[in-house]
């Protein structure tokens, strides 16, 4: 009998047009926040000395680019000075040849 209700379910669901993506949102199913999950969101003052500022996360993060940067920049340029020495030593090679 379950497998009978949940194929007539699934196939009731494939037959409504989903034109919309959002429409599960506009459908007004929200409810409202109890008074429990209200205390659990709430702010909590002792835990405020451990709350990120801004501007240091802000800076954190601009340093963390800029040592990314860096990185990638000094491997492209070794990988550039290894081509330039084997083309180097390629040449010496047909010289001395």
């Amino acid at each position: 009998m379950a497998f009978f209700f949940r194929n007539t379910s699934l196939s009731q669901l494939r037959l409504q047009p989903q034109s919309d993506p959002f429409a599960l949102s506009r459908r007004g199913l929200h409810v409202e926040p109890g008074p429990r999950e209200k205390a659990l969101l709430a702010e909590d003052p002792a835990l405020k000395q451990f709350k990120s500022h801004k501007k240091s996360v802000k800076r954190i993060k601009r340093v963390g680019d800029v040592l990314t940067i860096v990185v990638v920049a000094g491997c492209c340029y070794e990988i550039y000075v290894r081509a330039v020495m084997r083309e180097e030593a390629r040449k010496q090679a047909k010289e001395s040849a």
